[in-house]
């Protein structure tokens, strides 16, 4: 039999597989594990009553809203703009490709200080804004605003490579046969590309509830008001509530291992039609 020239030898395997699993533990499981362990620490009643806090429960529902509202426009966003950069030749469309990166580059402290520059009082439009009475900073619509502004990469990212991949093929043929451009996306280009739609709003999703840099700035921080559960914890840390902190963080733990379980029942029940779809 012939030795597979990448299989590695035993002994090397064996020590990648135990720094691997070991940095995996060190860097995420055993922080993870802190977190509800000190959650914990006075028993399951005094974490209850700090989720059930009045404080906390605002914190929630506005983390909820914010994603509720972000989530949905970068999705249409994000299919918008991949399906005008895989399936269109233009010129500049890899600076457009670019811009929907912009925000992975840009410190999410920055982005929130651009919507302060923007929206604040003092900023291009603040005085226009207050003149009419809307308020976008240390309000919802500035959180809403900067949750957008670093989320909305994702699905786009998901989907423009998956798109490129597939090619125009089968919608060119869709096209030839009579159906119209709705019906081809529906139909042809949807189904298509469906999984990594479904991973691009899970990665959006989780972004958009663990969010603390750009809301922290464009927030001000009103407890009960527009604090999110991030912005809640850090509240808590600070007043040396820990029980309360790491009662807050473990569900916002939560909330992300909720989302990677359900990624991976996807994964596992439809795996011959992610198979298929390349994916």
């Amino acid at each position: 039999m012939t030795r597979d020239p990448l299989q590695a030898p035993r002994w090397l395997f064996a020590g990648l597989l135990l720094l691997t699993v070991g940095y995996i533990a060190l860097v995420l499981l055993l922080p993870l594990a802190a977190v509800f362990v000190e959650a914990l620490r006075n028993g399951w009643q005094a974490a209850f009553d700090a989720i059930r806090e009045a404080d906390a429960l605002a914190a929630i529902r506005l983390t909820l809203l914010v994603a509720v509202i972000a989530v949905p426009l970068n999705l249409v966003f994000g299919i918008a703009g991949a399906w005008l950069i895989a399936k269109h030749d233009f010129r500049g469309k890899d600076f457009l490709l670019t811009l929907i990166d912009l925000p992975f580059s840009v410190s999410p402290v920055v982005s929130g200080l651009i919507y302060v520059l923007l929206y604040g009082a003092h900023g291009w439009f603040g005085p226009w804004l207050q003149a009419h009475h809307v308020e976008i900073i240390f309000a919802v619509p500035g959180i809403v605003l900067a949750t957008i502004f670093v989320t909305f990469p994702f699905v786009a990212r998901e989907l423009v490579p998956l798109m490129v991949a597939q090619g125009r093929s089968e919608e060119e043929a869709a096209l030839s046969l009579g159906a119209n451009g709705w019906q081809t996306f529906t139909r042809v280009t949807l189904p298509n590309i469906r999984w990594g739609l479904l991973y691009g709003v899970l990665l959006t999703n989780a972004r958009a509830m663990g969010e603390f840099g750009a809301v922290s700035v464009v927030s001000g921080h009103i407890r009960g008001e527009t604090n999110t559960m991030p912005l809640h914890v850090e509240v808590l840390y600070n007043e040396y509530n820990f029980v309360a902190a790491f009662a807050v963080a473990s569900l916002l733990a939560l909330l992300a291992l909720v989302t990677l379980a359900l990624k991976s029942y996807l994964e596992w029940r439809h795996a011959d039609a992610l198979a298929a779809s390349g994916h």
